[in-house]
């Protein structure tokens, strides 16, 4: 299926200000990119970059005043995210090379912490696709998904214990748990065909049976559509922009997700 997706992002800054953005969407085997827009109001000049993980990434300075930035594509991809109960376990010895960092404590997903409980919530069954499933159903019934709650950045140990959280702190707890199983797994952050309410979405990818798998213990089904923009070890590596200098304020986001009765002409 084809989905239409469109962020719109408004500042205004006292001085000219550098930023980095992370807003365009690559094609992957799990996405294509028929037509993409990006503007930039007023027009400044920007320099392009591919990160570390593969990450789109563009830098520009923002003048003073009002500036905006709008970015929208039409991707094909499919309905629903795959599920592959009993997908084996991948030996860390047989692991590629580029899945090693998932493996590894980060800033807001601190693994080396959560072996115990890890494992505690995981007795019993399959190693691999079994065990991440379980942490996701044990994240869904013990913390309650709150969009909107989460101004202040949380680790997976902050998040731990409480009641509610925002899709990127549950998502670093979910991660956390998976890696001190020795299974590889990284942040996503994209658009998800009707989330409610619309927002940018955050979830996480566990690498078993050979490939990433989604998992998202804020949606109760892995139905509709997903578009990943950045991918990372926890949200610092994912931020969709990132100011250096005085804080400006963001003083406008409006993000959509529409359905296409037809691919792009």
């Amino acid at each position: 299926m084809w989905l239409r997706t469109s962020t719109r992002l408004e500042f205004n800054a006292e001085v000219a200000t550098p930023f980095l953005f992370m807003l365009r969407p690559r094609s992957g085997w799990q996405q294509w990119i028929g037509r993409e827009e990006y503007m930039l109001a007023p027009s400044v000049p920007v320099v392009e970059f591919t990160d570390a993980f593969g990450n789109l990434c563009q830098r520009l300075v923002a003048p003073a005043g009002s500036f905006s930035v709008h970015a929208s594509a039409d991707i094909e991809c499919p309905a629903a995210a795959d599920a592959a109960a009993g997908a084996p376990f991948v030996e860390v010895q047989f692991l590629p090379e580029e899945v090693l960092p998932f493996l590894l404590p980060s800033r807001y997903c601190e693994s080396d912490c959560f072996y115990e409980m890890a494992h505690d919530l995981t007795a019993g069954y399959l190693p691999g696709w079994d065990q991440v499933r379980a942490i996701v159903d044990h994240i869904a019934r013990t913390i309650r998904y709150t969009p909107g709650s989460g101004s202040i950045l949380r680790s997976a140990r902050e998040v731990d214990g409480c009641s509610d959280a925002v899709c990127r702190d549950m998502t670093h707890l979910a991660i956390s748990l998976t890696r001190a199983l020795s299974i590889p797994a990284r942040m996503v952050v994209g658009h998800l065909e009707g989330l409610v309410p619309m927002d940018l979405h955050a979830w996480f990818e566990a690498y078993v049976g050979g490939r990433w798998y989604t998992f998202d213990p804020t949606q109760f089904s892995l139905d509709g559509g997903r578009v990943a923009i950045a991918y990372g070890r926890d949200a610092a590596d994912v931020a969709i922009f990132t100011q250096f200098g005085d804080p400006v304020p963001l003083t406008w986001m409006e993000v959509s997700v529409q359905r296409m009765g037809a691919a792009p002409c």
